[in-house]
């Protein structure tokens, strides 16, 4: 007979003090990345999240998706047996190379899906430059 081996309370303590918000939230932002002919597409489940709550920035060539509620202003007064939606936050961050800038990336948010669009552009390559020899 085949025994599935118990897991002991330190192993659910460290998996869990190790966990981060990324792993905690990880149906927050799920993102698919659709590769066209000139340009990437990622395709963002935000949920819940209004406009005015999600920000996307383009920073070092890394364009940082982050949506986020603020729990002040939705904090509901009166009894609860139960409480299960989360007031939280999300971030995710995508390499998308140096040469682009905030003009060159659209974003359209539509029913909780946020579609970014980043065009594909080739690295340019400078002209080898001649340092002079004194």
């Amino acid at each position: 007979m085949f025994k599935l081996a118990r897991r002991s309370y330190f192993d659910d303590f460290f998996d869990n003090f190790f966990e981060t918000n990324t792993t905690r939230n990880s149906s927050l932002l799920s993102t698919d990345i659709k590769d066209t002919e000139d340009h990437y597409e990622l395709i963002v489940d935000v949920p819940g999240f209004e406009k005015d709550e999600i920000k996307v920035a383009l920073e070092k060539g890394y364009l940082t998706i982050s949506a986020s509620k603020d729990k002040e202003e939705n904090v509901e007064t009166g009894h609860y047996v139960r409480r299960e939606r989360v007031h939280s936050s999300a971030v995710r961050k995508f390499y998308v190379g140096d040469n682009l800038d905030e003009s060159d990336i659209k974003a359209k948010l539509d029913k909780g899906v946020l579609v970014v669009e980043v065009p594909k552009k080739e690295k340019t390559i400078e002209t080898e430059k001649l340092i002079e020899i004194k």
